[in-house]
């Protein structure tokens, strides 16, 4: 307090001279300015102050590490969500590419038994269309026989019928002998 007294008693001379001369001074009576009256309501405050201020700081601080250290553990678990949601991404992805390559797999297979089908079914129809024309063919030749014998049948009856010539007579027995083997 020796220097406050030093510093209060400088002061007072201070304004105690000023005051003398009319000016703008400090009045240092201490009962007059109610001095006392205030140091000690700072006194007060400050002591009592300082412990309310105090909880208050260590109340807010605390709420504030709460804040963050439950910030930070949801930082953790989104963190942890992301590493999950990733790592489902990527097998999802590895399925969609599996799948994929199984579809095209099976495309190929069905491509290809598809255009084996349809090359037995052209394979067949042609077998069926040759077969047809084979059978259509003979039928056709066979009628043709038929009408050639008729025709052949028609000429030879009329020729008998109108009689054979000596000469033909002797050539058709001759051939006929030769064909069944014996001379004559």
């Amino acid at each position: 307090m020796g220097n406050m007294g030093n510093i209060l008693l400088l002061a007072a001379e201070a304004v105690h001279s000023e005051m003398a001369e009319g000016g703008f001074g400090l009045n240092l009576d201490i009962l007059e300015t109610n001095l006392i009256n205030l140091v000690i309501l700072i006194g007060i405050l400050f002591y009592f102050g300082r412990k309310v201020l105090t909880n208050i700081l260590t109340e807010r601080r605390s709420g504030i590490e709460s804040v963050i250290q439950d910030a930070e553990g949801r930082l953790r678990e989104a963190q942890t969500s992301l590493a999950k949601a990733q790592g489902q991404l990527t097998q999802a992805q590895q399925e969609a590419q599996r799948i994929t390559q199984v579809a095209e797999q099976n495309a190929q297979a069905a491509k290809e038994a598809i255009l084996a089908k349809a090359n037995l079914d052209v394979a067949r129809l042609k077998e069926t269309a040759a077969s047809d024309l084979n059978a259509e063919l003979e039928k056709a030749i066979a009628q043709l026989r038929q009408k050639v014998v008729a025709q052949a049948l028609q000429k030879v009856e009329g020729q008998l019928k109108g009689g054979i010539s000596a000469d033909a007579q002797q050539i058709l027995i001759d051939r006929s002998i030769a064909q069944l083997g014996g001379e004559i």
